[in-house]
C-alpha cells in the first residue's frame, strides 16, 4: 500500500520541494513531481537555479531521457513513467494510478485555497483506507 505524507503550511512550494527532491536523490530515490501546467516552467527553474551545489537532473514526461533521468515532471496522469517509487503531488487534486507509487508526497500551501483543497485531499485518502502522516514545515525567515 502507498505510503502518504502530507506536507502543509509550505510559504513557498518550489523551493521547500526542490529541497525535498534534493533529500530524495541523496537516498537514490527516484521522483515524479507532478503539478498543474503553468506550474511546470517555474517548477523546472527551481530545480536548475534553486542551489549552486546541487545538480538535480530533470526532464519533462515522455523525453527520451525519461527511463535515464531520476526526476520526472509531469501534469499528465495517463502519461507513461518510467519509475513509480516517490511521487510529490503540488497539484491541488489528487493524482490518478497514485497507488501505483511506493511513496506520495502531498505539498499543500499556505494560503486558504491551497489549505482547502489539501484538506480535500486529506478526506479522499481517508475515505480510500490509507494511513495518513502529517507534516507542518517549519517557516524560514
Amino acid at each position: 500500500m502507498t505510503h502518504i505524507d502530507f506536507h502543509s503550511n509550505v510559504a513557498d512550494k518550489f523551493s521547500y520541494v526542490c529541497r525535498l527532491v534534493r533529500k530524495a536523490r541523496a537516498a537514490d530515490s527516484k521522483i515524479v513531481l507532478r503539478a498543474a501546467r503553468e506550474d511546470l516552467a517555474a517548477l523546472d527553474a527551481a530545480l536548475w537555479t534553486f542551489s549552486q551545489a546541487d545538480f538535480l537532473p530533470h526532464v519533462q514526461a515522455g523525453d527520451a531521457l525519461a527511463s535515464q533521468t531520476p526526476v520526472i515532471l509531469t501534469d499528465d496522469d495517463t502519461v507513461e513513467l518510467p519509475h513509480h517509487q516517490v511521487l510529490i503531488n503540488l497539484s491541488n487534486t489528487p493524482p490518478a494510478n497514485f497507488d501505483r507509487f511506493e511513496r506520495l508526497i502531498e505539498i499543500v500551501g499556505a494560503n486558504e485555497a491551497d489549505s482547502q483543497a489539501g484538506r480535500e485531499r486529506y478526506r479522499f485518502y481517508k475515505g480510500q483506507g490509507y494511513s495518513l502522516n502529517h507534516h507542518v514545515a517549519k517557516q524560514h525567515g
